[in-house]
């Protein structure tokens, strides 16, 4: 198992953790990575471009000049693609560009991701992460303080102080992996994602929330 320093909201360590190998050090599927990273861009994707094709363009009906005799090369339409005003050639059309990926496959992923920040030191572990009010000043001092400016931060549950506070940071992402017991029924409730944690330069996650990870992705 992978031990790795625990720190406070004021970037002293204050202990360690041991993280579990079956989530934080398996081995790094590049190609799963990859996968899930293309995913997650292509089903953001509008899909909504419009183009219309010579059969689409209005007017071009009648042919503009007689086929012989004129000293044009010949023409059948006004409309055709290399006219002004012409349709497109190919054009696009609406289209959906999202795909499947298995579940396995994305539990995969996420694995593969969180051990490559483990690989690189770019994973902090703090033992909280609490926040009197919604202030931006006041995660932007936690953040240096743990020499995290670009950063993915994750929680044990939805803490809208932090989230909030985050907001207003371009470089900086929340995310959450909450696990409630409902009549004996696990119900678990996750936001995190290969994408927001291979663009963040610093995975940043409480000791609460190490522990969800590992019983969700265990």
């Amino acid at each position: 198992m992978a031990k790795v320093s625990v720190y406070n909201m004021e970037g002293k360590e204050v202990g360690t953790i041991e993280l579990s190998d079956e989530v934080f050090g398996v081995d790094v599927n590049e190609h799963l990575v990859h996968m899930a990273v293309v995913q997650q861009l292509a089903n953001n994707r509008q899909g909504t471009q419009k183009a219309k094709t010579r059969a689409e363009v209005s007017g071009g009906g009648r042919k503009p000049w007689r086929q012989k005799g004129t000293g044009h090369a010949r023409q059948g339409s006004t409309r055709s693609p290399q006219w002004k005003g012409g349709g497109v050639v190919f054009a696009p059309v609406p289209r959906d560009y999202s795909f499947k990926m298995n579940r396995k496959e994305k539990q995969a992923a996420i694995r593969s991701a969180l051990t490559s920040k483990v690989q690189d030191n770019k994973l902090i572990v703090v033992d909280e992460l609490k926040l009197d009010e919604i202030k931006t000043k006041g995660l932007v001092k936690v953040l240096e303080n743990l020499k995290a400016a670009k950063a993915l931060i994750i929680m044990e549950g939805i803490d809208k102080n932090v989230i909030m506070s985050a907001r207003n940071l371009p470089a900086v992402e929340t995310s959450y992996v909450q696990v409630e017991t409902e009549n004996e029924m696990k119900k678990v409730n996750s936001t995190i994602n290969v994408y927001d944690i291979m663009k963040s330069g610093t995975v940043v996650i409480t000791k609460s929330a190490v522990a969800n990870i590992e019983e969700v992705y265990a």
